[in-house]
């Protein structure tokens, strides 16, 4: 999966990524290790938890429709939600705003043993303040600078950090956003507003890459992923997901002597 890997210090071209590509596999053979996968990071995660050594915060951004929720649900569903939590963002609260834009991000940041996943995160704050102009750039400009330090501490205190920008074409947004409005049943999930966001589309493009190319450090990697296809997307998070929690090298930890023990 180290294809998908932004490298520190390159310049991430969108355009150049094709977001319909899967891999050369088709749908049946994607989700037949798909479904393998997630046996393992149930496994791995229950492992993480029980070892209570590390902790894992996922990274999860994309456009409107991009497929944050799906994922979420397809890749994690295995998982023990004992040991797994999710943190949206959605747009700050006044008791948010009185602090400064990492405050509300800090206090949801995962503990020992567990996983936490951002669905939108503090990249906001860099994405649609810039992109609808709601902070000078004078400030905006600088966050790069404060998001590769936070997060370089927290993996300094113990985190792994994995980062993914779910990548779809507009024309994948836009059939999408058109199923949610042709099924009354999914009405909950349209939002007229993002027709607003959709009209923006060239200048968020501009944004996420300038963050994701400012902000994938080796310690804390953004990995685009292909999103059109939301099988090989489900596939290519599960792989990253499995491969960085194999590399942390956990084991159970060692228990007393219980062969004598005699349950009455």
């Amino acid at each position: 999966m180290d294809q998908y890997r932004v490298q520190p210090g390159t310049k991430l071209d969108l355009q150049a990524i094709d977001p319909g590509q899967t891999g050369g596999l088709t749908r049946e053979a994607a989700k037949a290790e798909t479904k393998a996968l997630n046996k393992r990071l149930e496994d791995l995660q229950e492992l993480l938890y029980a070892e209570n050594k590390h902790k894992v915060l996922v990274v999860l951004q994309a456009m409107d429709a991009g497929g944050k929720d799906g994922t979420i649900r397809k890749v994690f569903e295995h998982v023990n939600p004992q040991g797994v939590k999710v943190a949206s963002f959605k747009k700050p609260t006044a008791k948010e705003l009185a602090h400064d834009y990492l405050w509300r991000i800090h206090q949801h940041t995962p503990g020992t043993g567990m996983i936490t996943i951002f669905n939108r995160s503090h990249y906001e704050d860099v994405l649609v303040v810039r992109v609808w102009d709601i902070v000078a750039e004078s400030r905006w400009s600088k966050r790069y600078g404060h998001i590769v330090d936070f997060e370089q501490m927290l993996a300094d205190e113990g985190t792994t950090i994995i980062k993914f920008y779910l990548h779809i074409d507009k024309e994948e947004q836009k059939s999408r956003l058109q199923a949610r409005l042709d099924n009354p049943a999914k009405h909950w999930k349209f939002d007229v507003a993002d027709l607003d966001q959709r009209a923006r589309w060239d200048d968020y493009m501009r944004a996420f890459e300038d963050a994701i190319s400012r902000t994938s450090t080796a310690d804390n990697p953004w990995y685009v992923v292909p999103a059109n296809h939301k099988w090989y997307r489900d596939l290519v998070i599960s792989r990253v997901m499995v491969d960085t929690l194999e590399a942390l090298d956990m084991s159970y930890p060692e228990s007393e002597d219980l062969s004598n023990v005699v349950i009455p």
